[in-house]
């Protein structure tokens, strides 16, 4: 049995906030992320918009955010697992990756959105 199931709340929340720091250190483009996310906040204080655009706007970061670091831990364990170029392992990490280009495409669409939405009642 691995040695990370069945423990303490407290114990389980230090691996994820240890598995988010590690990101963070490792992967230029989860920091681009976060520094976006800071930015997008500032831009939502700013333009003031309502607490469905707040929710959708947030929702739409964390999806980033979280597919990136799900495109990271692949693709770490991929290289761990097969240090080597290998085609199949290259699809595995393009997915990925894609997975990530999908969901930055769809917060930019509520961002979008959102522009739009402010655009008019101004």
């Amino acid at each position: 049995m691995c040695a990370h199931k069945n423990q303490a709340f407290h114990v389980r929340l230090r691996f994820a906030w240890t598995g988010l720091i590690q990101g963070l250190r490792l992967e230029r483009s989860l920091r681009f992320h976060a520094a976006a996310f800071v930015l997008i906040v500032v831009v939502l204080l700013v333009l003031r918009p309502g607490p469905f655009w707040w929710a959708l706007v947030i929702l739409a970061s964390v999806g980033v955010f979280a597919a990136e670091l799900f495109n990271t831990a692949i693709e770490h364990l991929a290289d761990h697992l097969h240090p080597d170029v290998h085609t199949q392992i290259r699809i595995v990490k393009d997915c990925a990756a894609a997975a990530v280009l999908v969901t930055v495409l769809g917060a930019l669409a509520v961002a979008l959105a959102l522009f739009i939405h402010l655009a008019k009642t101004f």
